[in-house]
């Protein structure tokens, strides 16, 4: 793959349109400014991160979280680009490689715009509506490629539909992203008959030729399946995001399980401290010795470990560049840091599956969210599949016009009920859900 092509401010579904008035802002810029604006990026103020919103305690929403992972690979990809325009310095395409950073940031702001309410949760709760709830009597109904991508949703592949398709009522391209930032979203570049464990893929069958034609804007290499089926390599700045959204996952989560009380000082400070040689913890220490905050101290750490894992990454992608550019890249720029940092990031990741993916309000979350959206998808689809009944035609009337419920096809019909469900806040899904079983009703 070559910089010159992977940089592509060329609009997706607005390929024949450009602005004589370019203005002061870049396509990238713009990128990133659509989608600060945009209702779905608002709404994940009330989509679960990890731990309950709302509480008494400020812990972080998918709003914040995407916010934060944009500012992360803002300046991971400034690293990155300073060192990219240093190799390539006598190439006529180098000014080219300045975008890099407002591409990276646009990415992150995007990566969780697919994501269902109530976190990761939300999504199992839909894939296994169809594989383990009233969902299984739709596969004979379907095709293969359609029953595997529901039975495997997955939130990225959400996030391309959500950017990229064309809703009732809106224009062609959906978000008009640049190839560039859509192609950078895509973690798993292939449909999901290719997964292999996981529910990890980029796209689901409907936007199979937008991704496509974005793959092939951008010069993306081809890796078919041997059946022919669609997968690619990923784009190279995929490998920036997905290493912001781990350093940023993985350090706050931490911090907003010492805010909760789920994990000691004394346990957070072992475990950020061991990021670092002998010479800078004792520093650290040192440091901290002179505020009597906790969090204070947890933030001061927190901010010392994500600025060493954006510089260790930043080398990795550097050290691996001919490989990345090659498609012969194995695993992610977190496998191969330092092993000091290494051993850090693996010892944090331990104890959060240990303590705080399991922790009782997390679980409680998860429960309820999927017993939230297994009944709301219940209801959709059994509305959509006999829109003729009277229950059918209520509760059709107040699903958003944007979502086609009366599609051509069973598959689009059932598209339409999960684009209405992955798009609700917690909030909005809790009430939905009391008000159709009766226990909440409009005050009278």
């Amino acid at each position: 793959m070559h910089w010159d092509k992977l940089i592509c401010e060329k609009r997706f579904g607005l390929e024949d349109y450009r602005d004589s008035k370019r203005g002061y802002r870049s396509d990238f810029q713009r990128d990133y400014d659509r989608l600060v604006f945009s209702s779905p990026f608002r709404r994940l103020q009330n989509k679960t991160q990890v731990f309950p919103l709302p509480g008494s305690v400020f812990v972080h929403n998918r709003l914040t979280h995407s916010m934060e992972v944009a500012c992360v690979g803002r300046s991971l990809a400034n690293e990155v680009s300073a060192m990219l325009r240093e190799k390539y310095a006598d190439q006529p395409w180098c000014h080219k490689l300045d975008a890099i950073d407002e591409i990276v940031a646009a990415a992150c702001l995007a990566h969780d715009l697919g994501n269902p309410p109530f976190g990761h949760s939300g999504e199992k709760a839909i894939s296994t509506f169809f594989t383990e709830g009233a969902g299984r009597h739709l596969q004979s109904q379907l095709s293969p490629e359609q029953w595997s991508d529901l039975a495997q949703f997955e939130g990225n592949a959400n996030a391309f539909r959500v950017l990229t398709h064309q809703f009732n009522g809106r224009r062609p391209g959906g978000f008009a992203m640049t190839y560039s930032t859509l192609a950078s979203i895509v973690k798993y570049p292939y449909e999901s008959t290719l997964v292999v464990k996981a529910n990890k893929f980029g796209f689901f069958t409907t936007e199979k030729e937008s991704f496509i034609k974005v793959a092939e804007q951008v010069g993306l290499l081809p890796r078919p399946g041997a059946n022919g089926e669609v997968r690619y390599v990923r784009h190279p700045l995929v490998y920036l995001v997905e290493a912001a959204d781990d350093i940023c996952y993985e350090v706050m989560d931490i911090e907003d399980a010492h805010k909760l009380k789920i994990l000691t000082t004394a346990e957070v400070v072992e475990l950020l401290t061991g990021f670092f040689d002998k010479e800078r913890r004792d520093h650290m220490l040192e440091v901290m010795e002179n505020v009597d905050d906790p969090n204070e101290k947890v933030s001061y750490m927190r901010s010392c470990v994500i600025g060493t894992l954006v510089h260790e990454c930043a080398l990795a992608f550097m050290a691996h560049e001919d490989e990345i550019l090659s498609g012969d890249f194995e695993g992610s720029l977190l496998d191969h840091i330092g092993a000091l940092e290494r051993d850090g990031y693996r010892r944090c990741s331990d104890l959060s599956w240990d303590k705080i993916y399991r922790a009782k309000d997390v679980v409680d979350i998860e429960l309820a969210g999927n017993r939230i959206i297994t009944f709301l998808l219940e209801k959709l689809i059994e509305a959509v599949c006999n829109p003729q009944l009277n229950y059918s035609t209520l509760l059709l009337s107040q699903v958003p016009k944007q979502y086609d419920v009366y599609a051509p096809t069973l598959f689009g019909k059932i598209q339409a009920a999960i684009d209405h469900v992955s798009g609700m806040t917690d909030v909005y899904a809790l009430d939905l859900y009391r008000k159709l079983n009766g226990m909440s009703l409009p005050a009278v």
